[in-house]
């Protein structure tokens, strides 16, 4: 296999071209490789590298609340450094300070645009980009069924998928989940109760794809609405997991409170249906967050169920717009029925009906194509 990300992520490009306006914040997973692409912008760069100042790090982080920094070093890599809780006025003290003369790129495993503890607002001073495991066009611009297989395997999280061992992963799975909920949530939120907490993120990956009923959640961890609730949101801040809404469409009786919920990372999920669904729900999800961070446009990823049950696994909303739904097949039968109800009475643009295997065929009178998950991987191109 001949897979690109061993050279280099997708979002290199565009965080060197961000540096030179303003700071960087890099959000996304932990160990979904931010460290690793922060270094690669450092001249040889490595975790002894003198520019990266992990907050971890008792010698780095004593420089950092000095407010010194290393000499000679015209990028500085701040990483974890959403764990001090005044951090937001330590990095603008320092971007203030050294802005014309130091680029800044900070680095977390949590979302760095809601952990704001301290007064003082970064807003105006930063770009922000979030990044997402390997997906299916990243490691392949033209993929084979072996490639999609790997990657349906082992998950888009780089260690365990560049390993391709089911023994590593199991144990990456184990180690990664206790490092969120010991380590992340311990440091971020204050939750005492992190055995139940653990509990809610080893029962989510039965949840996948359906739509979340926070009721259920309440009565399987024995707590009041509003944490179980607090809790699921906890997770979503530290990208474990997202959710996505309703879409109201005009002239169509919509479902509009319920909400469906995925993985970042798809390998958890036991039941193939479910886990090819949320491999979707997570290309979809990077290709919005693209478009947001880099492009600017305002994106939203949804699904579309009515009153009578009818759904439309996702759509994506582009400045307000539907730009393309997407429904989850597991065989490469015929057009589902759902497709063509919906495409008489909504003004969504097109639907991609996707599948695991060959198939490639549109059906032009309904704006609809059957196809591979590889063509809408390289319709994404993310």
């Amino acid at each position: 296999m001949t897979w690109r990300a061993l050279m280099e992520r997708y979002l290199k490009k565009a965080v060197e071209a961000d540096l030179e306006e303003k700071m960087v914040f890099l959000g996304g997973p932990r160990q979904v490789g931010k460290t690793t692409l922060a270094l690669s912008l450092l001249k040889n760069g490595n975790e002894e590298h003198p520019a990266y100042l992990n907050w971890d790090n008792i010698p780095a982080r004593q420089l950092l609340l000095r407010g010194a920094l290393p000499a000679d070093e015209k990028l500085v890599v701040l990483d974890e450094i959403h764990k001090y809780k005044g951090w937001r006025n330590l990095v603008k003290g320092l971007y203030d300070t050294h802005k014309s003369s130091r680029r800044f790129l900070v680095t977390g495993s949590a979302r760095l645009d809601h952990y704001r503890r301290g007064g003082d607002s970064l807003q105006g001073r930063y770009h922000y980009h979030r990044l997402h495991p390997l997906s299916l066009y990243e490691i392949n611009p033209t993929p084979t069924r072996d490639d999609l297989e790997h990657l349906f395997r082992f998950g888009g999280f780089p260690e365990p998928f560049f390993k391709g061992s089911d023994r590593h992963w199991k144990r990456w799975q184990r180690e990664r989940r206790s490092r969120v909920v010991q380590e992340d949530i311990v440091s971020l939120e204050h939750v005492k109760e992190i055995s139940q907490l653990d509990l809610l993120a080893s029962v989510l990956p039965e949840r996948v794809g359906a739509v979340l009923s926070i009721n259920n959640l309440r009565g399987d961890l024995s707590v009041a609405f509003e944490t179980a609730e607090r809790w699921v949101c906890i997770l979503e801040n530290l990208y474990f997991c997202f959710r996505i809404q309703p879409y109201g469409l005009p002239k169509l009786r919509a479902a509009k409170k319920e909400k469906k919920l995925y993985l970042w990372d798809w390998s958890l999920c036991a039941n193939e249906a479910a886990r090819f669904e949320n491999l979707v729900a997570s290309h979809l999800l990077k290709y919005c967050h693209r478009a947001e961070d880099w492009d600017g446009d305002e994106m939203e990823l949804k699904f579309v169920r009515d009153s009578a049950g009818r759904e439309l696994d996702f759509v994506v909303v582009r400045n307000g717009k539907p730009e393309f739904a997407v429904e989850c097949k597991v065989g490469e039968g015929e057009l589902s029925r759902n497709i063509t109800y919906f495409a008489a009475r909504t003004p969504i643009p097109l639907f991609y009906q996707v599948h695991r295997g060959q198939k490639d065929c549109e059906h032009g009178a309904l704006r609809a194509r059957i196809l591979p998950f590889a063509a809408l991987s390289r319709i994404l191109a993310v």
